[in-house]
């Protein structure tokens, strides 16, 4: 039987579960984000909350009067959840680039700061930096500016006292912003749990038992390798086994990893021969919700079902079988490129590859009867033949599409298929892509377009019939 929230009354465990979601989905809260509610919920189980997420996975929580901080252990680079601008589009190298140097501005400062101010100072930093500067005379500089100071406002880290920074950006010289500075906040936003002047290579950052303080030992090994699975399932869309090495394959598999994530999360685990995910079909704890609204997700989700049925062609129309990078191989590659800006470059350790498993599909894996024993391959489609899959679909769909998207194929296909590789339903490799198991959830999709109806200008917008649709994956 778990031992997660015994401390919590069968009354109110559902109370307890939105709380874990809550600190999970937003690892900062404070008094005004991600609302007014929040920090009351997280601290009424604080206590509780500080002895599950570091039993089950690793994770310390810290709060203060005014904030609540989870820091979380991380087992890989997750491009999944950037910062986004008031846009509500991922942050660029530039922007993130000027909210760390907004945040070493603001521990320089006092009480407040004026918007002007502030730009000038992260602009005498900036333009020690090559290829990056700030320029306040520039429009798209001032926007990717206050894009950063905005992203610190939304968490209080930042709070406006007068003025506007969009009227600033519009124009500095009739325009300007004054802001009180939060330093608890800003000590929560920042908060490493490594010296990064000593880091010779991202992976550094990974590996973070030892950086939590966790104890060392063969049970503490074990520990922490169930805690590692546990992560893997909650942090990811699904965990493969054919990701997994032996130790961490065996728990995976283990009774009480489901026990331990469903009654911390109050969500569904769900196994098939090819792993586990946990299921969220409220929406409430994942960052990302596939199948969902906009062009990018539904012309995502049309063209999911055209590899997929693809996929079940047999003969001579069947689909080349190829195995796909591993876990380790897509870490190793992610560092090597983050690595590569580093002032001191460091070496890249190598990684074994991780163990596949020999079990019947559920997932419905195509398994090639050529290959070397315990190699898993997966069927392999063209850039080409993606192309002209999404040139249909346009053809199709794209009066529901956003113009700028339908008028940009590629764009449209480079970033659907990185939404499709971010749900762990393809993997993204030199020529074309891999179809993982999971795609065969969404084979039969179908589609309609439908008009609006007056009193709207007339317009079109692709809605999804298919049952799949109305239950996102985790």
């Amino acid at each position: 039987m778990s031992r997660v929230a015994e401390g919590v009354s069968p009354l109110e465990l559902a109370d307890y579960q939105k709380a874990v979601r809550l600190v999970l989905r937003h690892p900062l809260v404070t008094s005004g984000y991600p609302d007014r509610a929040a920090l009351a919920t997280v601290r009424r189980w604080a206590d509780q909350l500080r002895t599950d997420l570091m039993e089950v996975l690793g994770y310390r929580l810290v709060t203060t009067a005014d904030t609540a901080r989870l820091q979380r252990a991380q087992d890989g680079l997750d491009a999944t959840r950037p910062a986004l601008t008031r846009a509500g589009r991922p942050f660029d190298r530039r922007r993130y680039a000027y909210l760390v140097l907004t945040l070493a501005a603001l521990g320089r400062h006092g009480a407040q700061v004026a918007l002007g101010e502030l730009a000038d100072a992260v602009a005498a930093d900036a333009v020690r930096i090559d290829g990056l500067g700030l320029d306040t005379a520039r429009k798209p500089d001032r926007d990717a500016f206050v894009d950063a100071v905005t992203w610190l406002t939304e968490r209080g880290a930042l709070t406006l006292a007068d003025g506007s920074a969009t009227a600033w950006a519009g124009d500095p010289e009739r325009a300007e912003a004054l802001y009180d500075i939060d330093r608890e906040i800003l000590l929560a936003v920042h908060h490493p749990t490594r010296v990064l002047q000593h880091l010779t290579s991202v992976t550094a950052l990974l590996d973070s038992s030892g950086a939590l303080g966790l104890s060392a030992g063969r049970a503490a090994q074990r520990r922490d390798q169930a805690r590692r699975a546990r992560r893997l399932v909650l942090e990811n869309p699904v965990a493969y086994y054919a990701d997994a090495d032996s130790e961490l394959l065996g728990q995976l598999r283990a009774p009480a990893l489901a026990e331990d994530l469903e009654r911390l999360t109050g969500l569904t685990v769900e196994r098939r021969a090819e792993g586990v995910a946990l299921i969220d079909t409220s929406g409430r704890l994942s960052d990302v919700r596939f199948p969902g609204g906009g062009t990018v997700a539904q012309a995502a989700l049309l063209l999911a079902a055209r590899i997929s049925a693809a996929v079940q062609r047999s003969g001579r129309h069947a689909l080349e079988l190829l195995p796909a990078p591993t876990a380790a191989e897509r870490l190793a590659a992610r560092a090597r490129r983050i690595d590569g800006a580093l002032p001191s470059r460091g070496t890249v350790a190598e990684l074994t590859e991780l163990a596949e498993p020999d079990e019947e599909s559920a997932y419905e894996t195509v398994v090639d009867a050529d290959h070397e024993p315990g190699e898993t391959r997966y069927p392999f489609v063209t850039d080409s033949w993606l192309r002209g899959r999404l040139k249909e679909i346009i053809g199709e769909y794209g009066a529901g599409f956003a113009a700028d998207l339908r008028g940009d194929p590629d764009r449209l296909l480079d970033q659907a298929l990185d939404l499709l590789a971010a749900m762990s339903l393809i993997v993204r490799v030199d020529g074309g892509a891999l179809a993982l198991p999971l795609l065969a959830r969404y084979r039969g999709v179908t589609a309609r377009v439908k008009t609006r109806t007056a009193p709207q200008p007339p317009a079109q917008t692709a809605l999804f019939d298919d049952e799949t649709a109305k239950d996102p994956t985790p």
